[in-house]
């Protein structure tokens, strides 16, 4: 679910749509949008899990400062999914 008529922002403005992959999976994502944004859209919340207990994690601050959002983005680990645009 996006939000497209935001009561504050007002209507977000039509974007192309394109698709990415994520785990073999095909989804849509509106280009230049952030990947994180891409994947709630899409309903996938959990984006990696920890090495050692194996806990969930997704968005947390949504602005780079943390590393709950990170995924490898084409073959590069260790990407903010919350900052980088979907290409």
């Amino acid at each position: 679910m996006r939000v497209l008529d935001h009561p504050i922002l007002g209507l977000i403005e039509e974007k192309k749509i394109i698709e990415i992959t994520v785990d073999g999976r095909r989804i849509q994502a509106f280009e230049g949008e952030p990947i994180a944004s891409a994947l709630l859209a899409n309903g996938i919340h959990v984006f990696r899990r920890t090495l050692k207990r194996k806990e969930p994690r997704g968005v947390f601050c949504a602005i780079g400062r943390c590393t709950d959002c990170v995924a490898t983005v084409d073959g590069r680990p260790n990407v903010r999914t919350c900052i980088t645009p979907a290409t």
